[in-house]
């Protein structure tokens, strides 16, 4: 295996190297105090390429390969864990997923937007009584005609008040079921019966928004499921595979910092 870095890779550094030295090392004490930061962060990031950064040009991606995305993650959290973790999710939880999953009317509606960087991504999969145990969850998506009415809550879910579209797993089937009763599904920030709020007076990642999404009897077209029903819960250890791999990265430049 050859590990040196292209010289793509290495402009790529650098340019993300400058921009955390620009645009988050100066601020990122008040932030953290403050316990936010700059929304204005997100369209810099866009504009650079970055969250899009390994999403193929055809999908409005910046086509690099996973190294370039470990690249940012590992510039980003040497910054600050909490710019690491909006690039993780949106572009590892989120965006990868579709990718993977998404019919081609789903990756023109929503990757496009998010790989550009005009639309933000997030990931719902976490509730309060269901971590690692996913089968756990209590989030339901029951069909109605062409729609699926959703309800229940998600936690501790990054860009809670940040993103746009939100990938949101439920279950579909008998709980019974466990594993194989769960779907997902791609939710929009402005339907009704959809609320977030973040959480305040966190111990870490205190620049970063995190917090609880609420669904009170959303209509979800049947169009926004993502693969069939009953794949969620493999479609979401997929996402988490790519996620992990974000936060490997981005915890070298952790021990940089």
């Amino acid at each position: 295996m050859n590990f040196s870095f292209s010289a793509e890779q290495n402009m790529l550094r650098k340019t993300v190297r400058g921009f955390v030295d620009k645009e988050i090392m100066p601020y990122i004490g008040e932030w953290d105090r403050a316990g936010k930061s700059d929304p204005a962060i997100y369209t810099k990031l866009a504009d650079l390429g970055f969250m899009g950064v390994c999403i193929p040009e055809e999908y409005g991606g910046s086509g690099m390969d996973y190294n370039s995305l470990a690249i940012v993650c590992e510039e980003l959290e040497r910054g600050d864990t909490a710019f690491r973790t909006a690039v993780s999710v949106h572009i590892g939880l989120n965006s990868l997923t579709l990718l993977q999953w998404g019919t081609e009317e789903q990756k023109q509606k929503y990757l496009v937007p998010q790989a550009k960087g005009e639309k933000i991504g997030a990931f719902g999969l976490t509730e309060p009584a269901a971590g690692s145990d996913v089968a756990a969850l209590e989030t339901t998506a029951v069909k109605d005609g062409d729609h699926y009415i959703l309800n229940g809550q998600k936690a501790w879910i990054s860009l809670c008040d940040v993103a746009d579209h939100f990938l949101v797993f439920a279950y579909t089937g008998d709980k019974s079921e466990k594993h194989k009763g769960i779907s997902a599904f791609i939710v929009e920030r402005t339907w009704e019966g959809f609320s977030s709020i973040a959480t305040k007076g966190k111990l870490g990642i205190r620049a970063g928004n995190t917090g609880e999404l609420f669904f009170e009897n959303v209509k979800v077209p049947k169009e926004n499921l993502l693969g069939k029903e009953g794949e969620g819960f493999k479609i979401a250890m997929a996402a988490l595979d790519n996620g992990r791999f974000t936060v490997a990265a981005g915890a070298v430049g952790q021990i940089m910092a």
